[in-house]
């Protein structure tokens, strides 16, 4: 699949945990099958099977990452399967070894931590006039993450950037998490994003002109996977 132009989606649900040991060890669902969600998107049934299979034939550990933060892994996941409700994970956390882990952990177990969220991108979709139902086919899993709030429409990538397309400006958080899929580290994110979008605002631009000033560089400007 070419990602070049292809625009990473994020997709979050309860965690819903079968099981958590005080090891560390957690099992829930990444994704679940027939559920609309607000953006009436459902993914069905072997949405997962083909990137699962990728992953097995590459034999590589898939990191349990923290709220999206490609750099800061915290466990691996040591299975990844569907069933008949959606797409399960196995996860175990670094506990004693990453103190990141060790907080998660510690979350988890008091309620606090209550989310998965998948980082994917979309190979094949069908779309139904009638319904004005997305269903999503085949799916590209990148990542899966623990996250604090589930469902948060505000957070996800994808819903940031539709903003930009109606001419709202984003928060310096939403831009640094453009950024972030632009390819950029964590500083350098939050440098751009403090000392650009702050600049902009300072101006006096407005909205609507702001908003499309960041939507033409950013499609503009793609570092290469």
């Amino acid at each position: 699949m070419n990602r070049k132009n292809a625009s990473l989606k994020i997709r979050d649900f309860d965690l819903s945990v079968k099981s958590e040991g005080a090891s560390g060890e957690f099992v829930g669902y990444g994704s679940v099958f027939g559920v609309m969600d607000s953006y009436r998107e459902i993914v069905e049934p072997g949405a997962f099977a083909e990137s699962i299979a990728e992953i097995n034939r590459k034999g590589r550990p898939v990191p349990v990452l923290w709220q999206h933060r490609s750099g800061e892994p915290i466990g691996v996941y040591d299975a990844l399967r569907e069933d008949g409700t959606g797409l399960q994970v196995e996860g175990r956390l670094a506990i004693g070894k990453v103190s990141r882990a060790d907080e998660a952990h510690a979350l988890m177990q008091m309620g606090a931590v209550s989310g998965l969220s998948i980082g994917y991108y979309v190979r094949e979709d069908s779309f139904d006039e009638k319904t004005r139902v997305r269903s999503l086919k085949t799916l590209d899993l990148v990542e899966v993450s623990l996250v604090t709030f589930p469902a948060n429409d505000e957070a996800r990538v994808d819903t940031i950037k539709s903003k930009l397309a109606h001419g709202t400006l984003p928060t310096l958080r939403e831009f640094e998490m453009l950024l972030r899929e632009q390819g950029f580290s964590k500083n350098q994110a939050a440098m751009i994003a403090i000392r650009g979008l702050k600049t902009l605002l300072g101006r006096g631009d407005s909205d609507d002109d702001g908003a499309k000033s960041i939507a033409a560089a950013l499609a503009a400007f793609k570092i290469s996977p």
